[in-house]
Protein backbone atom coordinates (compact mmCIF):
# COMPACT_ATOMS: atom_id res chain seq x y z
CA UNK A 1 0.00 0.00 0.00
CA UNK A 2 1.30 3.45 -0.87
CA UNK A 3 1.41 6.03 1.87
CA UNK A 4 1.71 9.73 1.19
CA UNK A 5 4.25 11.48 3.40
CA UNK A 6 4.12 15.23 3.81
CA UNK A 7 7.48 16.85 3.04
CA UNK A 8 9.20 17.55 6.35
CA UNK A 9 6.68 15.44 8.33
CA UNK A 10 9.46 14.05 10.53
CA UNK A 11 11.11 17.44 11.06
CA UNK A 12 8.68 18.50 13.79
CA UNK A 13 9.61 15.49 15.92
CA UNK A 14 13.32 16.31 15.68
CA UNK A 15 14.01 13.68 13.03
CA UNK A 16 16.23 14.66 10.11
CA UNK A 17 14.18 12.49 7.74
CA UNK A 18 10.55 12.63 6.64
CA UNK A 19 10.44 8.84 6.51
CA UNK A 20 8.65 6.93 9.28
CA UNK A 21 10.89 5.46 12.02
CA UNK A 22 12.07 1.91 11.43
CA UNK A 23 12.00 0.75 15.08
CA UNK A 24 9.76 -2.18 14.18
CA UNK A 25 12.00 -3.15 11.24
CA UNK A 26 15.69 -3.46 12.21
CA UNK A 27 16.75 -4.44 8.67
CA UNK A 28 18.83 -1.84 6.84
CA UNK A 29 17.10 -0.11 3.92
CA UNK A 30 17.63 -1.72 0.51
CA UNK A 31 18.25 0.33 -2.63
CA UNK A 32 15.82 0.02 -5.53
CA UNK A 33 15.91 1.87 -8.83
CA UNK A 34 12.85 3.81 -9.94
CA UNK A 35 12.52 5.21 -13.45
CA UNK A 36 10.56 8.40 -14.12
CA UNK A 37 9.39 9.25 -17.63
CA UNK A 38 8.05 12.71 -18.42
CA UNK A 39 6.23 13.43 -21.69
CA UNK A 40 5.29 16.85 -23.00
CA UNK A 41 6.45 19.93 -24.83
CA UNK A 42 9.98 21.16 -24.19
CA UNK A 43 8.76 24.13 -22.08
CA UNK A 44 6.54 21.82 -19.98
CA UNK A 45 9.37 19.37 -19.41
CA UNK A 46 11.77 22.17 -18.50
CA UNK A 47 9.29 23.63 -15.99
CA UNK A 48 8.55 20.23 -14.41
CA UNK A 49 12.26 19.48 -14.01
CA UNK A 50 12.75 22.88 -12.34
CA UNK A 51 9.80 22.29 -9.97
CA UNK A 52 11.12 18.84 -8.97
CA UNK A 53 14.53 20.42 -8.39
CA UNK A 54 13.02 23.20 -6.25
CA UNK A 55 11.28 20.52 -4.17
CA UNK A 56 14.68 18.86 -3.63
CA UNK A 57 13.77 15.68 -5.52
CA UNK A 58 16.18 15.58 -8.46
CA UNK A 59 18.97 17.62 -9.98
CA UNK A 60 18.32 18.93 -13.51
CA UNK A 61 21.56 17.32 -14.74
CA UNK A 62 20.24 13.89 -13.67
CA UNK A 63 17.59 13.88 -16.42
CA UNK A 64 18.32 12.58 -19.91
CA UNK A 65 18.48 14.91 -22.88
CA UNK A 66 15.00 15.38 -24.42
CA UNK A 67 14.09 12.64 -26.87
CA UNK A 68 11.45 13.12 -29.59
CA UNK A 69 8.46 10.78 -29.24
CA UNK A 70 7.53 9.09 -32.52
CA UNK A 71 3.99 8.69 -33.84
CA UNK A 72 2.42 5.25 -33.47
CA UNK A 73 4.28 2.83 -35.73
CA UNK A 74 6.87 5.42 -36.78
CA UNK A 75 10.55 4.59 -36.38
CA UNK A 76 12.86 7.51 -35.80
CA UNK A 77 16.14 7.55 -37.72
CA UNK A 78 19.34 7.31 -35.71
CA UNK A 79 20.25 10.70 -34.30
CA UNK A 80 23.31 12.09 -36.01
CA UNK A 81 25.07 14.72 -33.85
CA UNK A 82 26.02 16.73 -36.94
CA UNK A 83 22.51 16.77 -38.38
CA UNK A 84 19.44 17.88 -36.48
CA UNK A 85 16.54 15.41 -36.59
CA UNK A 86 13.15 17.08 -36.50
CA UNK A 87 10.87 15.77 -33.74
CA UNK A 88 7.55 14.15 -34.54
CA UNK A 89 4.18 14.61 -32.94
CA UNK A 90 2.23 11.96 -31.11
CA UNK A 91 -1.15 10.80 -32.44
CA UNK A 92 -3.83 12.79 -30.65
CA UNK A 93 -1.45 15.60 -29.76
CA UNK A 94 -2.91 19.09 -29.49
CA UNK A 95 -3.48 20.71 -32.90
CA UNK A 96 -1.37 23.68 -31.81
CA UNK A 97 1.66 21.97 -33.33
CA UNK A 98 3.19 21.17 -29.94
CA UNK A 99 5.84 18.50 -30.40
CA UNK A 100 5.96 15.77 -27.78
CA UNK A 101 9.26 14.99 -26.13
CA UNK A 102 10.33 12.63 -23.37
CA UNK A 103 12.96 12.85 -20.62
CA UNK A 104 14.04 10.01 -18.34
CA UNK A 105 15.36 9.96 -14.78
CA UNK A 106 16.54 6.84 -12.99
CA UNK A 107 16.76 7.37 -9.24
CA UNK A 108 17.85 4.97 -6.53
CA UNK A 109 15.45 4.99 -3.60
CA UNK A 110 16.11 3.40 -0.21
CA UNK A 111 13.24 1.11 0.79
CA UNK A 112 12.67 -0.18 4.30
Amino acid sequence: MLQYLEPGAGAASGSASSLPPSASNPRPPRPEKVRHLLYGSLPALDRTIKVLHALGYAEPKDWSEPLPVPKDGEVLPAINPTKETPPSTVEGAPPSGVKVWMVILTKTMLLE
